[in-house]
């Protein structure tokens, strides 16, 4: 007697489409013999199975352990179904809904087979640019609409040759239903133009003289996966240097682009762990120390012991490199504070005056996704390197962390936990981030989909890209917000547009303060619930009574905050000048702890403190001007100008950059007693019942160790030291297990270690980022988090 057939519906969520996921469902079922379809929906992937009950259990344990790599199984939910008699498998035409909780697919660098092909003089794609399949190429760059079907693609304008066509519809072949897929007969073409636009080559020809005008100096315009970069041979002093004129980037460090890990190698110290997250699909930069005499342009990174490395992202990036042999500097196609390039012509106008050269295609690029960031934090901080623990990217170990979200992560949904079930009936949130390195985001349900970096909104071009990264993401999501969320700073572009949004759709407004949503996004992060004690530490953020708040411990949980304690404020003379200025920052810290000996350190400390000293001690008196600050961040730049490590900063993070360094260099030679005097005080402020953390004692201890002569190196370590122990004492006298550190202050990795080290020594539980960045970047989560409590509070539910 034949077995009876049985019919399973299996609903798949998470990264199901653009990874080949239907094309293995529609393997696996031939395999074992059953019919039945599988379909792109808005939610993700729907299958039905049937056949004998032995070989559907069978589909549905390999469909878990056989997935293909680059997909990602969140949830599956699985239904009988009545047996509907069907005797073949297909893969059916893709249904739309309203109703999406789709994770998008990021943008995927090259698979090992796509590159084999590359450089397979036999092979039909040999030499192609675009080359993809199922496990590689773009997606979230290229995605106009949900679901993910070549249709609703940039693709869509490029029908498939015969021979494509062949392949994209054989069921065995690696391109069956890979929706980029194309050659160099039906997909898109690479051309070269000169700075005005006219056209100098096309196809292989324009990688020849593409390659050979940086071997000559020039700069190039490289319309990459998520849009322009510029690069210049790396090797080229001169050439970097007219980079960095045209650019107004004096001093911040390029990423260098290498063409393989042998030649990566030879350039750069690199961990097995490194190793792994740089030769991952998601190729990210990856921040790795630097081999002395290695022969490349001094210019690329002055005064940095790292290099921002990374590998070829596209076919385009492997031919172009492979032609060239040497590492180029690629740094994001864009002026100073204007968001990335990604039309060509566009990128004439906005990039006339840097770029000598323009190596365009005709693929177009649906959003901006400009490359992630990130560097390994040793666990040890006297030993950089680290071995891998063999964990599978693209969030291989803690130990990993991203500071900038873009290509390969981005918008790779981050889900809540279950403790989110009730919470998530409010509706959708819309966050839309802060100022600096903004991000926006969409919470609906447990799950919360972020945008890739968007950047510094000091711009009008960079306030239309906000613009558009909201309206885009709302769309791709199909989803219509029910409030609102956004920075407590009224001056913030993003805090401006939600309060437009909110008054235009009529929905509830909720602002949420800076350093409670850095918190909150740890939290998120790690689907923690429950009080934690949040160390919040950055340059600026709206604080209360006009204060600017940067050195914060908080008793925090989604719904609020108890500010446990706080940096002794002190005053920023001139404002704004002064977050740019350490010189000022040291000013201010010496005439708060010592004002009587200012004309006398000003004579000794030579050229710590600014020229106008007089006039800056007269402003911080009259308290006109000089707002005050609990800044973590303008501490590290004055303890960098007491030093002597940086008196000019010309970025963002420059002056603690300075100090950093100096520690590691400190920690790196064994033959100083480098010891850990400096001690802050924490003092009992009986208005607030808060402590402040008073720094009077550490910068005593530096001014003495000055008069000494002891080396900045040391107090420098001195200083991260401090801090760490800082951070411990302060979790002992909260009581609270749990201890979240956060804020762009821990993108130093040397702090994170060591202060990580201190609290799990004592037995404390630690969470620091992994998901989203510690700086600004990760905002948008946190107060998509507090909002969407605050909204449950507000409506009675749990």
């Amino acid at each position: 007697m034949p077995t009876a057939a049985v019919r399973l519906g299996i609903a798949v969520t998470g990264i199901v489409q653009g990874v080949g996921f239907r094309p293995f469902v529609s393997r696996l079922a031939h395999d074992l013999g059953l019919a039945g379809s599988v379909t792109n929906t808005a939610l993700g992937a729907l299958v039905e199975v049937e056949g004998p009950r032995q070989q559907t259990e069978e589909f549905v344990r390999r469909m878990r352990t056989d997935v293909p790599t680059s997909a990602h199984l969140e949830h599956i939910e699985i239904c009988p179904l009545d047996p509907l008699g069907e005797h073949s498998f297909r893969i059916a035409a893709s249904v739309s809904g309203r109703d999406r909780r789709l994770a998008i697919p990021p943008d995927l660098a090259p698979c090992p087979n796509c590159v084999r092909e590359l450089f397979d003089a036999r092979d039909r794609r040999h030499a192609y640019p675009f080359l993809s399949c199922t496990q590689c190429g773009p997606r979230y760059s290229i995605v106009t609409d949900i679901p993910y079907d070549r249709l609703q693609t940039t693709m869509q304008a490029f029908t498939l040759c015969d021979a494509c066509a062949r392949e994209y519809n054989a069921e065995r072949d690696r391109r069956f239903h890979a929706e980029p897929t194309a050659c160099a007969v039906c997909g898109p073409k690479v051309r070269l133009w000169d700075e005005r636009g006219a056209g100098l080559a096309s196809e292989a020809e324009a990688l020849r003289q593409a390659r050979d005008l940086l071997v000559c100096g020039a700069i190039l315009a490289v319309k990459g996966v998520g849009g322009f970069q510029l690069w210049v041979d790396a090797a080229n002093d001169s050439a970097v240097q007219r980079l960095r004129e045209r650019k107004h980037r004096p001093d911040k460090p390029f990423a260098l682009l290498f063409p393989s890990l042998e030649s990566l190698r030879v350039f750069c110290r690199i961990s097995m762990l490194e190793e792994m997250v740089l030769a991952s699909q998601q190729a990210p930069i990856v921040l790795l120390r630097k081999r002395h005499d290695v022969g490349l342009a001094d210019s690329v990174a002055p005064g940095n012991p790292s290099f921002g490395a990374m590998l070829p992202s596209s076919p385009l990036h492997h031919l172009l490199l492979a032609q060239l042999g040497r590492p180029v500097v690629a740094t994001s196609g864009n002026r100073a504070e204007e968001p990335i390039v990604t039309d060509d012509e566009e990128a004439l106008v906005r990039l006339a005056g840097i770029a000598d050269a323009f190596l365009v295609h005709d693929r177009p690029i649906a959003r901006p996704v400009d490359d992630s960031v990130l560097r390994v934090v040793a666990d040890d901080c006297g030993n950089r390197q680290i071995e891998s623990d063999g964990a599978e990217p693209p969030y291989p170990s803690p130990r990993v962390l991203l500071l900038r979200r873009a290509r390969g992560y981005a918008p790779l949904a981050i889900r809540l936990g279950p403790h989110w079930t009730e919470r998530g009936k409010t509706g959708p949130v819309l966050a839309l981030g802060g100022h600096l390195k903004n991000t926006v985001a969409v919470l609906d349900g447990d799950r919360v989909v972020l945008s890739q970096h968007v950047g510094d909104l000091s711009t009008v071009e960079a306030t239309t890209a906000h613009r558009h990264a909201v309206e885009d993401l709302l769309r791709l999501l199909a989803v219509r917000p029910t409030s609102i969320a956004c920075d407590q700073h009224p001056d913030y572009r993003s805090s401006q547009s939600a309060h437009e949004l909110s008054q235009l759709l009529s929905i509830p407004l909720v602002t949420v303060q800076h350093h409670h949503a850095h918190v909150a996004a740890c939290m998120a992060e790690h689907q923690l619930d429950g009080q934690v004690l949040g160390i919040a530490w950055d340059g600026a953020g709206y604080g209360s009574h006009t204060q600017i708040w940067g050195g914060e411990a908080l008793l925090a949980s989604y719904r609020g905050f108890i500010r446990f304690a706080h940096l002794r404020p002190f005053r920023l003379p001139g404002g704004e000048a002064a977050m740019r200025d350490p010189t000022r920052c040291a000013l201010a810290l010496l005439w708060d702890a010592l004002p009587d000996q200012v004309p006398y350190w000003r004579h000794r400390l030579a050229g710590s403190l600014p020229d106008r000293t007089e006039q800056l001690v007269r402003l911080m008196a009259s308290g006109l001007a000089s707002p005050e600050t609990t800044s973590m961040g303008r501490l590290f730049d004055g303890v960098a100008a007491l030093t002597g490590l940086c008196l000019h900063s010309s970025f963002e993070g420059h002056a603690g950059m300075a100090v950093e360094f100096a520690a590691e260099r400190a920690a790196d030679c064994s033959d100083h007693d480098i010891g850990s005097e400096y001690h802050f005080n924490l003092i009992r402020n009986d208005s607030s019942a808060a402590f402040v953390i008073d720094w009077h004692p550490v910068l005593h201890a530096i001014l003495e160790d000055r008069l000494h002569g002891v080396p900045a190196d040391i107090m420098a370590w001195r200083f991260h030291a401090a801090l760490a122990a800082l951070i411990l004492r302060l979790a002992q006298h909260c009581g609270i297990p749990r201890v979240v550190l956060t804020g762009g202050c821990f993108q130093n990795g040397l702090l994170l270690s060591l202060s990580r080290q201190q609290l799990e020594r004592s037995g404390l539980t630690v969470y620091s980022h992994q998901l989203v960045p510690p700086n600004d970047g990760g905002l948008s989560l946190g107060q998509a988090v507090v909002a969407a409590a605050s909204m449950t509070d507000r409506t009675g539910e749990a």
